[in-house]
């Protein structure tokens, strides 16, 4: 794999944006800065008390005990102040980060609520699920890292340059030479521990869809033996995260050695100096101590910087994945005067409709359609003919590429989408139920529905029976798959759902897939007095089940080869319909 370079426009961009969402917290900033200001004064008081402490001691017998015990109360107090401000300070730390990443995690959730179907479906869920959890966790991490030790860093390096300063100038000079030492080191690992880090957090959430999509197909990988396969795309994807892993702690390893090496010759040259200088009674021994204290204090926030830099570099690479997901293009917005759809009678209208899913793979092609208020419009076709991307296009999860979709005469790219939608019922051939109880899952779409209600919709449905029989009835709690209902029972749920709302149009994609005939008999019986007077759209592989259509369109490649109902398609003499049905009723009698 070609090595990247790293993007340091793109860095500073990403280090921009986390400042504005800390800029939200300003008070809370300042008072964490002044906080971490009044810590480091108070601890580099020490070493001058300390100083003080030595030079109390004159020589044998001559120990100057009342002033050393003076300075050992002065000691107690600042410690003990030290200790409370650097609490607050801490405290200030943590509420400012999380408060970060709470707001950046609302963000992501809610561009996902706005995002268009396409980027779901051109985007392993896995990732996705990896950039909003681990990567603001990995992003918060550093960021709490960065306030908890990167602002007393700074201020301890200013504050101990005052003090060395102010005890001696050529020494103090000396310290700051060797200073870019540690810049450097820091700047050479920073750079490549953010590649190796932003690799890294590529490589987890590969690896995490890959998880997320054998866990939700597990049923599927065991009865095709594919575990095997499985293990074999999980152990390349570990192994390419385990070299990225280990690169990046090695960089990021190197940190600590490398700053302490540099911190023990600032050390070195200071006590050498300060020794040729105590000697020529040029400083004090106290005031030579409390010098070797500063030199020791100010190389140690070097060091800590240095891994705080590393640490940062691994938060800017997860912020900037989860950035780059929260700045993705959202659906096409609705215009501020976009109209509410109210009491609509049903009339659908798809002029010269065009639509593709890929530029490269043409779909649906110069389609027309004129579907009255209140008729039953059946779609059946060849798999991949674009039944259900009709239904896709009705409710607006993807938008044409030309033509025009009108609703009474208004084309649903000038109204609201909640308007929209909420005019159609679904049920769908893949199940949808949410983490709660049967009852919550029923009233989705009319919350403030009766038990009445819902009890009514469930006959209807021909699921009363089977809820019954579970432990809690309607109370029962089930897991967002369904947990241990059946294919069957969860679709009986969804047409529950519908039963209850009751819309003026109804779209059924292959809605009694996974009953047994004789349930779908009645279901049917059900929709069929459901469907009265509503605009109704039934896609069906089954062709039984759209005889009593007002209107059958016969699809193949994306374009409508034959329309009529039932009697008028069957008469066509080598007609595709014809066919079609012929060949699912062959051989029986």
């Amino acid at each position: 794999m070609k090595k990247k370079s790293v993007d340091f426009g793109s860095n500073k961009g990403i280090l921009k944006k986390v400042l504005n969402h800390i800029g939200r917290y300003k008070f809370v900033l300042f008072f964490s800065i002044v906080l971490a200001a009044v810590s480091v004064i108070l601890t580099l008081y020490i070493p001058i008390l300390t100083g003080e402490a030595v030079d109390c001691i004159l020589g044998p017998g001559a120990v100057d005990f009342a002033g050393i015990m003076e300075i050992l109360k002065k000691m107690t107090v600042i410690i003990i102040v030290t200790a409370i401000v650097q609490w607050l300070m801490n405290t200030c730390n943590n509420k400012i980060a999380y408060q970060v990443v709470r707001d950046v995690r609302d963000e992501a959730f809610k561009r996902l609520q706005i995002l268009p179907l396409g980027y779901l479906d051109a985007h392993p869920h896995g990732d996705i699920t990896s950039r909003i959890i681990a990567d603001v966790d990995q992003f918060s991490d550093g960021l709490l890292m960065g306030f908890t030790q990167l602002f007393t860093g700074i201020v301890t390096i200013m504050g101990t340059l005052v003090f060395m300063f102010s005890i001696n100038v050529s020494t103090t000079v000396v310290v700051v030479i060797l200073t870019p030492l540690s810049f450097f080191i820091a700047g050479f690992i920073a750079k490549r521990t953010f590649n190796m880090s932003k690799l890294q957090s590529e490589t987890r959430g590969e690896q995490t869809a890959l998880i997320d999509e054998m866990i939700g197909n597990e049923k599927v990988v065991k009865a095709f033996n594919h575990e095997n396969k499985a293990m074999e795309q999980f152990e390349e994807i570990n192994g390419r995260l385990e070299k990225a892993s280990v690169k990046a702690i090695f960089f990021s390893s190197l940190t600590n050695p490398c700053t302490r090496f540099v911190n023990s010759l600032v050390y070195a040259g200071v006590g050498i100096l300060g020794a040729f200088l105590a000697i020529k009674g040029r400083i004090s021994v106290g005031q030579l101590t409390s010098f070797l204290s500063y030199a020791n204090q100010y190389t140690k926030p070097f060091n800590e910087i240095s891994g705080v830099v590393t640490e940062l570099q691994t938060a800017l690479a997860c912020a900037g994945r989860v950035f780059a997901f929260i700045e993705e293009e959202p659906q096409i917005p609705e215009a501020d005067n976009a109209i509410v759809l109210k009491e609509p009678r049903g009339r659908i209208t798809m002029e010269n409709v065009n639509f593709s899913y890929t530029s490269e793979q043409k779909l649906i092609q110069n389609f027309h359609l004129e579907v009255s208020p209140g008729q039953r419009v059946a779609i059946v076709g060849p798999t991949g003919c674009g039944k259900t991307t009709v239904i896709n296009l009705l409710m607006r999860f993807y938008d044409v590429n030309s033509g025009r979709i009108k609703v009474d005469g208004v084309d649903i790219r000038d109204m609201t989408r909640k308007s929209l939608r909420d005019s159609f019922g679904m049920v769908l051939q893949d199940t949808w139920l949410h983490a709660g109880t049967i009852r919550e899952n029923i009233v989705m779409g009319k919350p403030d529905a009766s038990d009445e209600e819902v009890m009514a919709a469930a006959k209807a449905a021909h699921a009363h029976s089977f809820i019954k029989r579970l432990p809690m009835g309607y109370d029962t709690v089930i897991t967002e798959d369904g947990g241990s209902l059946s294919q069957g029972q969860k679709q009986l749920l969804c047409i529950t759902r519908v039963m209850l709302c009751l819309p003026p149009m109804l779209i059924l994609d292959e809605a009694t897939s996974s009953i047994d005939t004789r349930t779908e008999i009645r279901i049917s019986k059900a929709f069929n007095t459901m469907m009265k007077g509503r605009t109704s759209f039934i896609v069906a592989h089954r062709l039984s089940t759209i005889r009593e259509a007002d209107i059958i369109l016969v699809m193949k490649d994306g374009n409508i080869i034959e329309q009529g109902n039932h009697e008028t398609l069957l008469k066509k003499e080598n007609g595709f319909y014809a066919n079609l049905y012929q060949s699912q009723f062959e051989g029986i009698q």
